[in-house]
């Protein structure tokens, strides 16, 4: 994930603010945020490994996203992301009962990763690259790395990477959905999900830098 912005990898970065560590971590909505997107699914797939009770391994994660925007609005933070979350896991867990089948609490996923996937080709094809707009954007460069042909190369890969990883997670765990193996799909989607994103937003990151290098500090003694 989540938002495009986030699924791109580069929505939380402020905008004119360095690609740095600590603003690729806030891109992913930080630790807090990262835990808050991997419980429910680790939850659901926990309660129903042990249970087999669809109905209770679906209560579970709904409680918890509950309970997750209730810290927020507790401690009177943003609670958009959790919110979010909730009905997210709402919808999933909504197709889930009315098919009965454990496997369909990771349909909306399978869309979604194919929304991006396609959505991201097309960008990188009609030469307006997403990762481009983006990184346009919060460089102050606005779209004028259209003009540079390194850079657009550059982004237009970028953004083709982010279009695999979509096409990666499909590739492996529609087979999964399919046979209807729940514990695998669900293993399968929580390794292929902030670990893998994590990786290719430092990708990105590293292929950003080599297109916009920092400038040299200037000594002033």
């Amino acid at each position: 994930m989540a938002s495009a912005a986030r699924r791109s990898g580069l929505g939380g970065v402020a905008d004119g603010e360095p690609l740095t560590g600590h603003a690729l971590l806030a891109s992913m909505g930080g630790v807090r945020g990262i835990v808050e997107a991997v419980l429910p699914g680790l939850v659901f797939l926990t309660v129903y490994t042990f249970t087999r009770e669809l109905v209770v391994s679906l209560i579970a994660p709904v409680v918890l996203g509950l309970v997750l925007a209730g810290v927020r609005l507790a401690q009177k933070q943003s609670a958009v992301q959790a919110l979010g979350g909730l009905v997210g896991i709402a919808v999933c867990a909504v197709l889930a009962l009315i098919s009965g089948r454990a496997q369909d609490y990771y349909v909306p996923g399978f869309w979604i990763d194919a929304a991006y996937l396609v959505g991201f080709v097309i960008s990188a094809v009609v030469g307006w690259p997403i990762i481009g707009l983006a990184v346009g954007f919060l460089m102050g460069d606005g779209v004028a790395w259209r003009l540079d042909r390194s850079k657009r190369r550059v982004l237009v890969w970028a953004t083709l990477a982010w279009a695999g990883l979509f096409a990666l997670r499909l590739i492996v765990q529609l087979p999964l959905y399919l046979a209807g193996n729940v514990d695998a799909l669900g293993a399968t989607r929580l390794i292929m999900g902030v670990p893998l994103y994590g990786l290719l937003l430092v990708l990105t990151w590293l292929m950003v830098r080599s297109i916009y290098p920092r400038p040299a500090s200037v000594d002033t003694a």
